[in-house]
């Protein structure tokens, strides 16, 4: 028999889950072709913008993986890793996000993919093929750290199986995501976006209560040897502080490089409907993220402090339960609070699902319109174009639940999906931007060299230790700028029809 708090959390998270698919179904009047589906026919606002990009970006990560990398390491890890995504969130919209919404227009592409396709002049769509695969490689893990957080979530308030709570999540993603495309994507970003904030803020207030005040949680944090410090991390296992050089803050530091190659969050820029807007967008975005992030970390060290008085029982193996565990006290207080509970228990879905549902939109144009359509050539119907794109989002999310079925860190996975676009994507993103010289094999040279040392350096350059204990995106980017520019220069140059387009967006042209 559930207890009344349970019932009442239930409800509360039911009631969101079924606005999100009543969203969806309101946005599936509204695409009439593949282009409303992917890109939503570029007519987001300003605000939508920013705040779906944002929380498509920020994922789970946000309140289950950066507080929990928070409460077992301190600050070093967790705060570097958060200046180097505020730094690169910033840098992103400044210098990439007008550029490309000028660019993707004047060529008419309506995907990531599809964008190196045109930009390069490649009438054979090779580089389509590959960016499709590099989005299915990759996506899928990232997928699959959101189903993760869902069955988290569930199983450790509930008692739930944690499979089982998984695969209702993800048909809950799948459905509205289906129906609504890139419109529900985002307004339910937005809507998500909101519900993260307050979850982090009310997590803050009942956190230092059940860590016996403010001044508990500073002396408990002090007490820890570099926990509060930005140049030594807390090494748990010996209780004892790690300096932390600057290779390590550099390679941490260069979480920011990911933003770059991140195609549901390059699409948004590319959807919104005044590109002269985006200053407006960008400031949104870069306040908001700078002060969800610092708000995530200081939860880790509220729940440092909560653990070691006894209010709350984790360990560091699943220390990302620490909002889920607040939440279940705050439940016992009477209705109020568990409904309050709940809200913070939908703002961990919202965070996991803002991020699948603008992944598996990437993932299922990748499949339709990046290697069905362009590279094979085949002719399809705007109505066979939509069921392929749908098809392509159940299976994507199929293959991300079985990826997930054993519980594991969503940093972890998060971290390695994000350094593979970031790699793969990134360079090639800024050399078609702002590098007139890069050629198709260029890019094509950059794309694969990076998603290729990705595997390289984690599961083999990495392991040797040292200097080589690096995370994996830094050393893999660096790579892939080599080779574009190297094979570029080797390689014809752009044809005068490709030269022509790259000035004429440079001066803020579009046909």
């Amino acid at each position: 028999m559930l207890e009344t708090k349970s019932i009442v959390i239930i409800v509360t998270i039911a009631v969101y889950l079924l606005a999100m698919v009543a969203i969806g179904a309101y946005y599936s009047r509204k695409n009439k072709s593949t282009d409303d589906f992917y890109l939503g026919g570029r007519k987001l606002g300003p605000f939508v913008t920013a705040m779906s990009a944002e929380a498509s970006d920020m994922s789970s990560w946000l309140l289950m993986g950066l507080p929990g990398v928070a409460l077992v390491y301190g600050l070093a890890e967790a705060s570097w890793t958060a200046i180097g995504l505020g730094i690169g969130t910033w840098v992103n919209w400044f210098i990439v996000a007008k550029r490309i919404r000028t660019y993707t227009q004047r060529i008419d592409a309506v995907t990531i993919p599809e964008f190196f396709s045109k930009r390069f002049g490649d009438k054979k769509n090779l580089l389509s093929l590959i960016a499709g695969l590099v989005i299915l490689v990759f996506f899928v893990p990232y997928t699959a750290s959101g189903f993760n957080a869902c069955g988290t979530l569930f199983s450790s308030l509930f008692g739930v199986d944690y499979f089982t709570a998984m695969v209702i999540s993800a048909i809950v993603i799948v459905a509205y995501t289906t129906m609504g495309g890139f419109l529900a994507a985002s307004t339910t970003d937005l809507i998500q976006s909101i519900v993260m904030t307050v979850a982090l803020f009310v997590v803050v207030g009942f956190g230092i209560n059940y860590a016996g005040g403010w001044d508990n949680v500073v002396a408990n944090a002090e007490s820890m040897p570099g926990f509060l410090e930005l140049f030594n991390t807390y090494d748990p296992g010996a209780n004892a502080s790690t300096p932390y050089n600057a290779l390590t803050i550099a390679s941490t530091l260069a979480w920011g490089l990911g933003y770059f190659g991140m195609p549901h969050i390059l699409l948004r820029f590319m959807a919104i409907g005044d590109k002269n807007k985006l200053k407006t967008s960008r400031r949104i975005a870069t306040v908001w993220v700078f002060i969800s992030m610092a708000v995530a970390i200081l939860i880790g060290v509220i729940g440092s402090a909560a653990v070691k008085n006894g209010a709350i029982v984790l360990d560091n193996s699943n220390a990302q339960r620490i909002i889920i565990e607040v939440a279940k006290l705050m439940s016992g207080n009477g209705v109020a609070f568990a409904i309050l509970a709940g809200v913070i228990l939908a703002g961990i879905l919202a965070a996991t699902m803002s991020t699948a549902d603008s992944q598996l939109l990437a993932a299922a144009s990748a499949v339709s319109q990046n290697i069905v359509k362009e590279f094979f050539g085949k002719t399809l119907s705007q109505k066979t174009s939509m069921l392929v794109a749908r098809l392509t989002v159940v299976v994507i999310a199929i293959v991300g639940v079985i990826w997930a079925k054993d519980e594991g860190s969503v940093f972890e996975i998060v971290s390695f999906a994000w350094a593979g676009f970031g790699a793969a994507f990134g360079p090639v993103v800024l050399f078609a931007l702002f590098w007139k010289r890069t050629t198709k094999w260029g890019a094509f040279a950059g794309m694969v060299s990076g998603g290729v040392m990705i595997f390289v350096w984690k599961y083999v350059i990495a392991k040797l230790g040292g200097l080589f204990a690096i995370y994996e995106l830094l050393p893999a980017f660096v790579i892939a700028c080599v080779a574009i520019v190297v094979v570029s220069l080797l390689t014809k140059a752009p044809e005068k029809e490709i030269l022509e387009d790259f000035e004429a967006v440079k001066s803020g042209k579009v046909d």
